[in-house]
């Protein structure tokens, strides 16, 4: 499987992005945006944006445009209907949640099969949650020190409006699908639609 070894800070400078995003806590000394010197044309905007979100779900090229298909496909804004899938990501609702750090490690607990939804097992980071699904840390698994760090590092979480979590049955449920507002990141998604929209 193909994946980014870049490292993160260093992608992060690049895209003009804050490493606390990701999950990460180390913050790079240099300034996210100095690398910028001339002006970026409308192409580089879109560009940029694209690999913004890319990076931040960890998702690659093939599967992102399969995303934006599906997204153009549904019925509302297609920007907005992208963000809400990739939200949806069972890897991103176990970050969201406060059981893992990063991103990347949520990915991790995911493949490894200690993640349950509605009561059975997943390994598969794309499975996509619905509104009321309950997604929970396998029994087997609650003793899992990467988990306990986690929940230990994300004491002070802040766990989306959309998501609801029990920290004492390692539980948490989707009470809907997360409406644009409640996606506190930074990005212009309108580009991205503009970009493969030529």
């Amino acid at each position: 499987m193909a994946k980014n070894t870049q490292p993160v800070l260093k992608r992060c400078k690049t895209l003009g992005l804050s490493p606390a995003v990701l999950g990460y806590s180390k913050e790079t000394k240099r300034n996210p945006k100095a690398h910028v010197r001339r002006k970026q044309s409308e192409y580089g905007r879109q560009l940029n944006e694209k690999q913004k979100v890319k990076f931040i779900y960890g998702v690659l090229e093939k599967q992102f445009r399969g995303y934006y298909k599906k997204a153009k496909s549904m019925p509302g804004v297609t920007g907005e209907n992208l963000m809400r899938i990739l939200e949806s990501r069972i890897d991103n609702v176990i970050f969201r949640l406060g059981f893992a750090r990063t991103r990347k490690e949520a990915r991790q607990i995911v493949t490894h099969g200690h993640i349950t939804v509605n009561g059975k097992r997943v390994d598969i980071p794309s499975l996509r949650v619905k509104a009321g699904d309950v997604v929970a840390v396998a029994p087997k698994s609650k003793d899992l020190l990467v988990i306990k760090s986690a929940l230990v590092s994300n004491a002070r979480f802040q766990v989306p409006a959309w998501l609801e979590v029990d920290i004492e049955k390692l539980q948490g449920s989707v009470l809907a699908l997360p409406q644009r507002d409640q996606i506190d990141l930074d990005i212009r998604e309108q580009l991205i639609v503009e970009l493969y929209s030529k």
